[in-house]
């Protein structure tokens, strides 16, 4: 796997685990479950800002930077759209924006400090989950990697190779006979 596509992959890991651990998160507080669609959108739309926040080499720094980037990007999307939910009660509400296709829309409440804790905690955990979910999932894959390296028989060869001879063959023919014989030339009419 080439660096770029190293970054690439922690980029999309970092963006689509921020956002979904931060729905997940709001839903669990007690807010309204956002539509799977706009986790999607917006994981895929964090995945550029993303790749730049990582950089070449992960550190715990750029890894929280684009958990809280992620976060704070999807309470806002979360916010601006009126907080469309992927459930099939009819609220009412209407807002500016056709949002039938990402499900009914109700109402979103401004951020207080108990939900700015909430998504500071979700960001640590977040964090933590992808410091170490990375060095999870090298030792996992090289775990499998032995046991099929283990698991696939080792071909021998039936037979044993010939010795290499010890002592060369005598020549059957002087040299002096072989130095006179000449094939140069076309066939001889015998």
């Amino acid at each position: 796997m080439t660096t770029r596509q190293l970054r690439l992959l922690r980029a999309a890991s970092a963006s689509s685990v921020a956002t979904l651990l931060a729905g997940v998160s709001h839903t669990v507080a007690g807010g309204a479950a956002p539509h799977p669609l706009l986790l999607l959108a917006i994981a895929v739309l964090l995945l550029p800002i993303a790749a730049l926040l990582i950089g070449v080499r992960a550190s715990r720094v750029r890894v929280a930077a684009t958990v809280v980037v992620s976060q704070c990007a999807f309470h806002v999307v979360f916010q601006l759209l009126g907080a469309p939910t992927g459930t099939t009660v009819l609220s009412g509400h209407q807002h500016h924006l056709d949002l039938s296709v990402l499900g009914p829309v109700s109402s979103a409440a401004a951020p207080d400090a108990a939900m700015l804790l909430a998504h500071l905690a979700a960001a640590a955990l977040t964090t933590a989950v992808l410091w170490h979910g990375e060095a999870t999932v090298r030792a996992v894959a090289g775990w499998v990697q032995g046991r099929l390296r283990r698991a696939v028989p080792v071909l021998q060869a039936r037979y044993e190779r010939p010795a290499l001879p010890v002592a060369p063959l005598p020549l059957l023919v002087s040299a002096a006979l072989s130095s006179s014989v000449s094939r140069r030339g076309p066939p001889s009419l015998a």
